[in-house]
């Protein structure tokens, strides 16, 4: 799938250009090669690409596998296309339906490096959920980590880009006491998230309340935000139930923004 298209203008930005789209075409890491075989490009000029991307957090190298995948830099662009107007227009009237269905508070979240950025907020009517008192305002960032709306979304993110968002063990804040200390914690957190479907934390940001979160998907099944809602910890409804309604939630937007959930096996 050579390309044809690089910029006489400025053929190095093109090629970097086109290095980022192929990694994002892929279910995960490409080696150097495969890149330079793909694009009709020499190595060396692959490689000293790559080594700026890497340089820019555009791009990360995995040492395990030998190959590159996309950065938190890459990520944080790709989120920005919905962080917008268009993405809360689509989901305004859904998070409404959801938070009259649950009697809950739901939120529309995106991540912004490794924190939470909550974009959206819709309330119950009326109701003793009504009046819970979150943190969780239009604006406010918290750590992805802590959060089930970040949980959601890490989950689905490929395990170098979850590592290079927590590269450092002083990005394992804690708010409680509660919730993991280490890359290996958190993998294994997310790990049961993928099994179970949607994400949970119980008293990880605030004590006495507890969140369900799921993800929302691009049109290439990479994770763009999430949905989620938080009650008192000892409250009715059950986390399963509230788990399946965010997931039709999720699964409307995810189509409503032209995306698709990944395959699971």
């Amino acid at each position: 799938m050579a390309q044809s298209s690089v910029s006489t203008t400025s053929p190095a930005v093109g090629r970097a250009l086109d290095i980022l789209v192929r990694l994002a075409q892929g279910p995960g890491p490409v080696r150097a090669a495969a890149l330079a075989r793909d694009l009709g490009l020499p190595r060396s000029s692959v490689y000293h690409i790559l080594s700026v991307l890497v340089d820019r957090g555009f791009v990360v190298y995995v040492p395990g596998e030998q190959a590159y995948g996309l950065g938190v830099t890459s990520f944080e662009i790709g989120s920005a296309y919905l962080r917008h107007e268009p993405l809360e227009r689509l989901a305004q009237p859904i998070l409404h339906q959801l938070a009259r269905q649950l009697g809950q508070a739901v939120h529309l979240g995106i991540l912004h490096g490794n924190e939470t950025v909550y974009l959206l907020k819709e309330r119950p009517g009326s109701g003793p959920a009504a009046e819970v008192s979150l943190i969780t305002d239009i604006g406010v960032r918290l750590p992805s980590h802590l959060t089930a709306n970040g949980r959601a979304i890490l989950a689905s993110l490929p395990d170098a880009q979850v590592k290079a968002l927590y590269a450092k063990r002083s990005d394992f804040i804690t708010r409680t006491g509660r919730g993991p200390r280490t890359l290996t914690e958190l993998r294994r957190d997310l790990e049961q998230i993928r099994t179970r479907g949607w994400a949970e934390e119980v008293e990880l940001v605030t004590a006495g309340l507890r969140s369900v979160g799921t993800a929302v998907f691009d049109h290439n099944s990479r994770p763009v935000a999430a949905l989620s809602t938080t009650w008192r910890t000892l409250s009715y409804p059950e986390p399963e139930v509230v788990g399946q309604a965010l997931r039709w939630g999720a699964e409307r937007l995810t189509s409503r923004i032209a995306g698709q959930a990944p395959v699971t096996r």
